[in-house]
């Protein structure tokens, strides 16, 4: 049996572990709780924002920024979403392995696509948003052109506008002609999804699908949305139609780059608020793991000391018997 000394230092460690993960518990509580404020609150715009690129998306091609151009698809963005910071359970893990069933179901569809033609295939480029996504496609030997890190617990918009600029200006310039985006999409406090999201180049269809997908089933926000009968889905047969002046094209030019940045910044408010959830239930386990060991080790340690003195008795006894 392991002596008294050694399990009262385990125990000692144990507890000092369980401090740390309690106090990091009730800080990652915190950041969740505001986190999940903002993204929640932010859902409204943001939903009304894809709608309305989906109808803006629907005009005559003639009328549409160069946004919504579409092109032969030769070179493709992919950008991963992740923490800069560990600690944070199955957060960084779960979008990575959504990333490589992605691009192993994407690399599958594109060989059959181009079976018996002679196409010129597609170059790949990648684009790292947090400090894990990095060493992730670093380690994977993937062509990082940029990376974003320090992005902040709670994102601001001025956080978020060199990453959008740097998506729009490639784009724009035909560095790339597809951006797609993985990252997690916050359920709720005790789940959370990753969710794959092309935003460029943007299409009505792929709007519609992307609304139906990310829509919460349940929760303050869906129950408001069932309150009200209110659909963030346009129906393509019944779309609003708008009076422009002086300049149509100039105001959806900006406009659709707003909206873009919307989406982009709506993206990255919901992987916090899941990154801090994910934080907070990782450090709750660890912190009830560490109380169910030290309980573990206390009746180790007791059953360690009554053996101990058990033994001192039987000691003394059998040498008073021997005096005698």
């Amino acid at each position: 049996m392991e002596s008294p000394q050694n399990i009262k230092k385990r125990l000692r460690s144990v507890d000092n572990i369980n401090k740390i993960t309690k106090a990091m518990e009730l800080v990652a509580a915190t950041k969740m709780r505001k986190s999940q404020e903002i993204a929640l609150a932010s859902r409204p715009y943001a939903f009304a924002a894809l709608e309305f690129l989906a109808i803006v998306s629907n005009l005559d091609q003639e009328k549409l920024p160069k946004l919504f151009e579409k092109r032969a698809v030769k070179r493709v963005m992919f950008v991963l979403v992740s923490s800069d910071k560990g600690l944070a359970g199955a957060f960084n893990s779960s979008v990575f392995r959504k990333f490589e069933l992605y691009m192993k179901e994407y690399n599958n569809s594109k060989t059959q696509e181009y079976a018996g033609l002679n196409l010129e295939k597609e170059e790949k480029f990648y684009t790292a948003i947090g400090q894990k996504a990095f060493t992730y496609l670093s380690k994977k030997g993937l062509n990082v052109i940029k990376k974003f890190v320090s992005v902040g617990d709670f994102t601001t918009l001025e956080e978020v506008q060199p990453i959008t600029d740097f998506l729009l200006s490639g784009y724009l310039d035909k560095k790339w002609d597809r951006v797609i985006i993985i990252s997690m999409n916050f359920r709720s406090a005790l789940k959370q999804e990753p969710h794959v999201r092309r935003i460029l180049p943007i299409d009505f269809d792929h709007i519609v699908a992307t609304v139906k997908e990310i829509s919460p089933e349940r929760g303050k926000f869906a129950d408001l949305i069932k309150e009200q009968e209110i659909s963030f889905v346009p129906n393509k047969t019944k779309l609003r139609e708008f009076l422009i002046e002086p300049s149509a094209k100039e105001v959806l030019e900006k406009l659709a780059n707003h909206l873009f940045f919307i989406q982009v910044y709506h993206l990255i408010l919901e992987a916090n608020a899941s990154e801090h959830s994910a934080r907070r239930m990782a450090m709750k386990t660890a912190s009830d793991n560490a109380l169910a060991l030290k309980e573990a080790l206390n009746l180790q340690y007791n059953k360690s000391r009554q053996a101990k003195i058990t033994t001192e008795i039987s000691e003394i006894s059998v040498g008073a018997e021997a005096l005698n």
